[in-house]
């Protein structure tokens, strides 16, 4: 009985951390770009919603633990870039032009070359320049706010030392406590605590499709879906990437309207249904990313309520524990960029351009990092000589070939057991 329960034990452990970890993040991106309280709230349910149908369907399609998970890092981008030309009917087209680009990558394999053509320092540098000022949060909070958000923080480095995975989402107990004994009224009444879809009809600007959705799509590729494809491959899994990307995408576009961002393959918690915590037997453990997703889907009826918890609490205090649950992505995220000695200059400026958080031409900031980034990488890149070193004394240089993923996951995946294919 204990070894039939253990999966869905895991996978109900994988939906809570996933969802506490991190929906703050989400909320924080789509008021950014313009959604009002209900319109974010939906935005929740949708990716929830998404997640875990596509979640369900991978798992029994391919019998593998294909965890799926939001887009973290894209729902930080959101927040860097903050309102788009046209507003949140043009945030909204943004978001199914992505999921069209993600649908893409995976039926157009040269798509999919395209974007692991990027150089890898540079895509880290742009993720680590759009998760800098979330990051930062706690900092400002602990000078704003220290009585909430002193105790907010001591516990989740105390977690964070003991019971690593519950450090955010015990940050964020620990917050909802603060809110609940500080919250000078009863609750935002104009919001709903019961699950609603609020439907918005996309409309599309140049501006929005440049400055959002490429950089939603690229980071959303190059943070999520390429590290969840190595741990998956870490644990001997053989995924079928052009069957992921093509379900997430899909979902993605299908929930665009109501608010949705990107959903895609998950990759810290994807450890916790693909690792052996969730069953020794590794054809067992897709019970583990199945019952993840059925999870996901009914914590996303708790939108309404979660979002109740944002508003009664100082803005500040929610970025501060949003910040808290991104700073492992940042720190992989840096560790990545400036790897290298060849690109590493390359990826200073595009960290640089990114977290200044400049709007050019009504485009984020984010755009322009990685166009100036790869601009310094074609303008220094050295021609290799055949059969040796460049005229420099250094190796040829490769910074255009794919490398590890950016904000690659901190859990370290076991050895690798032979392939499973899908």
């Amino acid at each position: 009985m204990a070894d039939r329960l253990q999966p869905v034990l895991a996978g109900i452990v994988t939906a809570l951390v996933g969802f506490a970890s991190s929906f703050t993040v989400v909320l924080a991106g789509l008021r950014a770009v313009g959604a009002d309280d209900a319109q974010a709230a939906s935005g929740l349910l949708a990716v929830c919603v998404a997640a875990g149908a596509c979640a369900v369907w991978l798992g029994l399609r391919h019998r593998l633990p294909m965890a799926i998970a939001w887009s973290t890092p894209g729902a930080a981008l959101l927040v860097a870039t903050g309102p788009v030309p046209g507003g949140w009917p043009a945030a909204v087209g943004a978001f199914l032009v992505a999921g069209v680009l993600i649908v893409a990558a995976g039926l157009i394999p040269a798509l999919s070359r395209a974007v692991g053509a990027i150089p890898a320092p540079v895509a880290a540098a742009m993720l680590a320049g759009v998760l800098l000022p979330l990051c930062t949060a706690p900092v400002r909070a602990l000078v704003e706010v220290p009585r909430l958000a002193g105790p907010v923080v001591l516990v989740w480095l105390l977690l964070h030392r003991f019971a690593r995975r519950w450090a955010v989402p015990g940050a964020l107990a620990v917050a909802a406590v603060a809110i609940a004994l500080t919250s000078p009224g009863p609750g935002p009444g104009g919001l709903h605590l019961a699950p609603a879809v609020a439907f918005t009809r996309p409309t599309w600007t140049v501006a929005a499709v440049v400055g959002l959705a490429l950089p939603l799509f690229l980071v959303t590729m190059a943070a999520q879906n390429v590290p969840g494809m190595a741990v998956l491959a870490g644990y001997g899994y053989r995924a079928p990437l052009g069957s992921a990307l093509r379900v997430t995408g899909l979902a993605t576009a299908l929930g665009a309207p109501a608010g949705g961002h990107a959903v895609n393959l998950a990759a810290i918690t994807a450890a916790l249904a693909a690792g052996p915590d969730a069953h020794p037997d590794p054809d067992r453990r897709w019970i583990a990313s199945v019952t993840a997703g059925i999870g996901l889907a009914l914590l996303g009826l708790g939108a309404g309520a979660a979002t109740a918890l944002v508003l009664l609490s100082p803005p500040i205090l929610v970025e501060a524990v949003a910040g808290l649950a991104l700073l492992a992505a940042l720190a992989g995220a840096v560790s990545a960029a400036v790897a290298a000695p060849e690109t590493r200059e390359a990826a200073v400026v595009t960290f640089v351009v990114t977290a200044a958080g400049i709007s050019l031409l009504g485009i984020g900031g984010a755009f322009w990092g990685l166009v100036a980034g790869w601009a310094m990488v074609l303008l220094f890149r050295r021609r290799p000589t055949s059969g040796g070193p460049g005229p420099t004394g250094t190796a040829p240089d490769r910074s255009v070939s794919p490398g590890p993923a950016p904000g690659a996951p901190a859990e370290e995946p076991g050895p690798a057991a032979p392939a499973r294919a899908g």
